[in-house]
């Protein structure tokens, strides 16, 4: 059974940093089978960062270049890195594992 847990959000201010967890336990783990996604009030859940089966990292245009998606295979964990910031970075942030597995989600909510 796959299970997600992740880990790391809170409130910070405008032009802060948070880096989010993702531990993963069940099946075979594999950075390039994971994804962060979030979900805004009001709003549609979105990718935010993921990796692709050719390799490269994908993000999503509003977080290019202020986040970053990593993980160790060891420890079968992935990161999200993000800074600067802003408050419509508000939302809950899902891990996600090909196959439509989920994390319960952690909630990250940018504000002065």
């Amino acid at each position: 059974q796959v299970q997600l847990i992740e880990s790391g959000g809170g409130l910070v201010q405008p032009g802060g940093s948070l880096r989010l967890s993702c531990a993963a336990s069940g099946g075979i783990f594999s950075i390039n089978y994971m994804a962060w996604y979030r979900q805004a009030p009001g709003k549609e859940r979105e990718m935010v960062a993921r990796f692709s089966v050719f390799g490269n990292i994908v993000y999503a245009p509003s977080v290019k270049g202020r986040f970053t998606i990593s993980g160790d295979n060891a420890k079968n964990t992935v990161y999200l890195q993000m800074n600067s910031l802003k408050p419509e970075d508000t939302a809950v942030y899902y891990c996600y594992k090909r196959g439509d597995y989920w994390g319960q989600g952690t909630q990250v909510i940018v504000s002065a």
